[in-house]
């Protein structure tokens, strides 16, 4: 890659817990304060402390949406990065390495499991690179025209420490992360005062720890400059922009939606990765809005069990509080009792479910797509509810506050179902406009229910949709219960009640059908008259979308429709699309294809290729590329299955 692109693709990887999520975030809006364009990504091992973790940034002074899967420049912070690492720099990359690390031997690196060991013995075999040491390691690859850098980080700790008066040396040590940032910065002849500027915005409230955090800036960046000059062939500009920009995380996005969308009340039991946002809200429960347009506040509670989040969840949404709870897989698993108490006494409750590696425990912090079906089904029996997917960092913002809006007019449970690659994504976007948020609360009584007669909550309709009065509201009671009920709310078992009762709830699915505009439930991207057509759903979107733009420019096109709500999923529209289409592509994270086979049992439309992933990294822009091309050329099998990711 050269410097005229002004791009590069940077990761910082070492144990968990020695500062690679802080180390990345300071280089990622160092980069954002230049005007350049950032997407991060996030991978950690589920242990809390010691394992491997790393961050993957791209940064180019163009738009990026997604991840690749080539590193121009590894920061490595202990001797595994190198390790696991190295075969991802292409010719003309670099490493920035701790001189300490030459003599460690590859078999004394006792985080590497087993079966890593067996892969990087064919990994090796198959480069011809026989190595004991990571000196041998890193002699092969700058025989490969891949730059090595080696940094006495030790020797630089010390003359900070001197510097700043600080007699022990491990007071200092977590300082690595920092030093490693100014090499690559210095490397990449970056303007410092924007990393400077990053520094304060992260150690502003403590400094102490800025004034040392940028003393190490200073003295690892002029190392850099004096010692290897302008030896690396990447070079990052700053470009002038007037645009108010944000770098948010995914789980961000979505809490920012909810105070935006008038949520008030959120519940949590803490799990990964959903709690990130539940912590987010906690450290922020007022938001402070623009001139005029007050606070946004809301009460976070954490609970002692998810059985417990989702039913106080499902209380306080029938006061008239916007409610919600956010979970992942076995945490919605405990839920889905409540769940089905809330689609059966029609409570507007909104549930955030960020997937993650399954079945049990599974994967903890690595990414799947793999609960579509489940979210479609969860609890026993039938019951509406409606299920809204994103597929980037943005419309996590924004479908986090529409959630509330669906779950109120169709007063039904709302899931919104979100990926784990989704959740612990960095994205720069211009920032987004709350003025789009419109707050729309259905059928809600403003006014207490007529003393004339009993109020009917569950008022047989027309639409499946009963006036709504809030717990509290003055006037004649009404009743909630887990069983089978009349108009009242009171226990009723008769066959002809019942009929009517599941009928009733079900027809919102049929209005909301009618109701919600097809453009929140599909999107459509590419060539209109392309006959190949891709189908996907969730955070593939961005991965796709370049992809095809690749393809575009080598002469095949293509379109793609993203699914943004499978309940109640666009049938017609589908169905017309499709039937346009000579080939049809299902690009998931998951083994079963589940978007497919919801189309297919809709639609009858059939998939012609699958490209499938589920070895719990997110889907590249390169390998779906790939795929692609493969396809294209009819050189793939029916089904493809991807594993690119470390």
């Amino acid at each position: 890659m050269s410097s005229e692109t002004n791009e590069i693709v940077w990761m910082a990887g070492g144990a968990q817990g020695s500062g690679v999520d802080l180390g990345a975030n300071v280089f990622s809006r160092a980069c954002c304060y230049g005007g350049l364009n950032v997407y991060g990504k996030r991978e950690y091992h589920s242990n809390i402390k010691g394992l491997h973790s790393y961050f993957h940034v791209r940064v180019s002074s163009k738009e990026v949406i997604a991840d690749v899967d080539r590193v121009d420049l590894l920061a490595a912070f202990d001797a595994e990065t190198v390790v696991r690492h190295i075969w991802e720099i292409p010719a003309g990359g670099g490493v920035i390495v701790d001189k300490d690390f030459l003599g460690t031997k590859i078999s004394d690196i006792q985080t590497l499991t087993l079966s890593f060991r067996r892969e990087l013995q064919k990994t090796m075999s198959a480069r011809n690179v026989s190595a004991e040491t990571i000196g041998d390691l890193l002699k092969w690859t700058i025989e490969n025209r891949i730059k090595v850098y080696f940094v006495p980080y030790t020797e630089l700790l010390k003359e900070i420490a001197e510097e700043l008066h600080e007699e022990k040396l491990s007071r200092l040590i977590r300082m690595i992360n920092v030093l490693t940032i100014g090499v690559s910065f210095g490397l990449l002849k970056y303007d410092r005062s924007q990393v400077e500027k990053a520094l304060r915005m992260v150690f502003g409230s403590r400094p102490q720890i800025l004034r040392n955090n940028v003393t190490a800036l200073n003295k690892s960046y002029d190392y850099a400059r004096t010692n290897f000059g302008d030896d690396f062939n990447h070079e990052l500009k700053t470009i002038q922009t007037t645009e108010e920009r944000i770098f948010i995380q995914g789980t961000q996005a979505v809490a920012l939606g909810k105070l935006m969308g008038g949520c008030r009340f959120q519940t949590y039991y803490p799990i990964t990765p959903a709690a990130d946002e539940s912590e987010y809200l906690e450290e922020n429960e007022v938001l402070e809005l623009a001139s005029g347009q007050g606070d946004a506040s809301i009460v976070v509670m954490q609970t002692e069990d998810e059985i417990s989040a989702i039913n106080m969840a499902s209380g306080a949404a029938l006061t008239g509080t916007r409610s919600a709870t956010s979970t992942s897989g076995p945490g919605f698993s405990l839920m889905v009792e409540g769940l089905g108490w809330a689609g059966n006494n029609e409570v507007p409750v909104v549930v955030n479910y960020y997937q993650r590696g399954a079945p049990a425990t599974g994967m903890p912090t690595r990414h799947s797509q793999a609960d579509l079906r489940f979210a479609m089904h969860a609890a026993h029996g039938e019951f509406p509810r409606i299920i809204l997917c994103s597929g980037d960092i943005r419309e996590c913002f924004y479908d986090a506050a529409k959630a509330f809006n669906y779950a109120e007019k169709y007063q039904t449970p709302v899931i919104h179902l979100i990926d784990k690659a989704l959740a612990n994504s960095n994205r720069s976007y211009i920032a987004f406009d709350p003025s789009l948020i419109k707050i729309e609360r259905g059928q809600l009584l403003k006014e207490e229910p007529l003393k004339t007669e009993m109020y009917k909550r569950f008022q047989f309709t027309s639409s499946g949709v009963s006036p709504r009065a809030v717990l509290g509201m003055p006037g004649n009671p009404f009743w909630h219960s887990g069983y089978e009920h009349d108009e009242l709310g009171h226990i009723n078992e008769e066959p002809t009640n019942r009929t009517l009762m599941v009928d009733k709830r079900m027809k919102k699915l049929k209005l909301a059908d009618e109701e919600i505009p097809v453009e929140e439930r599909v999107n459509f991207f590419g060539d209109p008259q392309a006959t190949t057509t891709i189908v996907s759903w969730g955070s593939p979107k961005s991965a796709i979308l370049e992809a095809i733009e690749r393809m575009h420019h080598e002469g095949y096109g293509m379109n793609f429709i993203q699914v943004r709500m499978p309940i109640p999923l666009p049938t017609n529209y589908l169905s017309e699309k499709l039937g346009k289409s000579k080939v049809i592509i299902d690009v998931e994270g998951n083994y079963t294809a589940q978007l497919a086979g919801v189309i297919r049992e809709s639609t009858g439309f059939a998939m012609d290729y699958f490209v499938l992933k589920w070895n719990g990294r997110p889907i590249s822009v390169d390998e779906v590329y790939e795929a692609l091309k493969l396809i294209a050329q009819g050189k793939a099998s029916k089904r493809q299955v991807l594993n690119h990711g470390s």
